[in-house]
């Protein structure tokens, strides 16, 4: 791989969350209750692009862009565009040509599992990445990056959900007082909205994992016993790409997930391969679900598990149907939710999800199809969905935590399930 390249010189002249944010109640009510959220967000993303990187920035933008067409995000796409994106890459990328680049076509062909068909990903998408010459650093940046934008995209689609129901109310007043607090100058707000398209453009790309079998072998590559179904019991994860052994971390990684687990866990360590990136999300996880103020902790854990079982992440959900469990005490209503089996098309994307919250309560229904919409590969939240949501009771911060417990989803679901797999821990 080439050296890190420098910094790009548009990256870092605003606030991206201000502009993609601004005029919606999502970003005065983060900012008023939990500025954490966005300052963790800001990071990640400043980590992502503001950073060095062996892929140069443009790069960088182009991919993201790319990721925001997959998933329908106009106001991401527009943004990747004008932050400085290869617009011939991007242009040669979204129309499915061939790129010359063996590792560029390597680093498009990966992103797109991982933004589509996260739960078609194979161990052999991993040594194509390494055939290409890709190391395990880059490996996980690439997770990171398009997993990153997939949780902005759902973050963007409730600030934009927000703001429609509330007509007339946005101005710029509110990106500005966002700004203001994040310590950074921000581009005008309604420049940004005009440049922006109506509609993300489309992608005429096809995954390699389109036609996958979708059905869970029961073996893992190494041969431990794999769950072939959701379940809230405890599970294991084996990764795809080498982690780094616990004596080899150094101390910006172990700094990178010291707030989320020790050095005995290989998913964190294998994911601090990218430590600023980490960082950031790790603080992010912990104000997202255990900040007291908002939606109750164990709903937020349902949204996950829902946001989980949309992506079809079987450990992701079993870990956090778990915690909304132990949190609720309903355990027969979580265990309703994995027991639903969602339609699929080639690509394993669900074609319908509100049948998840079939049988539930009115309160849960509504919890859980509001957030399996915005789960959705391109979301489908909507001013209806924050309608109903405040006829069941609840208010912009509670509001505001249904959709960054689902957006963060975004981004966990797609990590787990394209560096590796689970398994049952009896087996070992």
């Amino acid at each position: 791989m080439t050296a890190p390249t420098a910094p790009h010189a548009s990256h870092t002249p605003h606030d991206p969350l201000a502009t993609l944010l601004g005029g919606s109640p999502l970003l005065s009510v983060l900012s008023e209750s939990k500025p954490e959220v966005l300052a963790h967000t800001r990071e990640a993303y400043s980590a992502l692009y503001a950073d060095a990187h062996p892929l140069p920035a443009p790069v960088l933008h182009a991919l993201a862009a790319v990721v925001a067409a997959q998933q329908g995000s106009a106001e991401l796409y527009a943004h990747h565009r004008a932050a400085g994106a290869d617009a011939s890459l991007l242009d040669a990328a979204l129309a499915g040509e061939d790129l010359p680049d063996p590792v560029l076509a390597a680093v498009f062909r990966h992103a797109d599992i991982v933004s589509v068909s996260p739960a078609l990903a194979e161990p052999e998408d991993q040594e194509h990445l390494m055939t290409a010459g890709i190391d395990p650093d880059l490996v996980v940046l690439l997770g990171q990056l398009v997993s990153f934008e997939s949780y902005l995209i759902r973050l963007v689609a409730g600030a934009r959900a927000l703001a429609d129901a509330y007509p007339g109310t946005a101005d710029a007043g509110t990106a500005e007082s966002g700004a203001a607090e994040s310590g950074i100058t921000e581009v005008g707000t309604a420049e940004a909205s005009a440049a922006a398209p109506a509609d993300a453009p489309e992608s005429t790309r096809v995954p390699a994992s389109r036609g996958r079998d979708g059905q869970r072998s029961d073996r893992t590559r190494e041969g431990r016993l794999r769950p072939t179904a959701f379940t809230q019991k405890m599970l294991e994860w084996e990764p795809w790409v080498p982690a780094p052994a616990a004596d080899e971390l150094t101390e910006e990684q172990i700094a990178s997930f010291a707030a989320k687990s020790g050095t005995g866990n290989v998913y964190f360590r294998l994911i601090s391969r990218t430590p600023g990136v980490t960082k950031a999300r790790s603080a992010l996880d912990n104000e997202v679900f255990l900040s007291k103020a908002g939606l109750p902790k164990g709903e937020r854990e349902l949204a996950a598990a829902v946001s989980s079982k949309v992506n079809d992440c079987v450990y992701c959900a079993s870990v956090h149907a778990r915690k909304a469990t132990q949190r609720t005490k309903r355990e027969e209503d979580v265990d309703r939710v994995l027991a639903v089996t969602l339609p699929r098309d080639t690509d394993w994307v669900a074609s319908s999800v509100e049948q998840l919250a079939d049988g539930q309560d009115e309160r849960w229904t509504v919890l859980v199809e509001t957030a399996a919409r915005l789960a959705a590969l391109r979301p489908e939240f909507t001013a209806a969905d924050v309608a109903r949501l405040r006829g069941i009771g609840l208010g912009d911060l509670e509001i505001a935590d249904l959709v960054a417990s689902t957006a963060f989803f975004g981004w966990a679901n797609r990590l787990m399930l394209t560096l590796g797999e689970p398994y049952w821990p009896e087996a070992e």
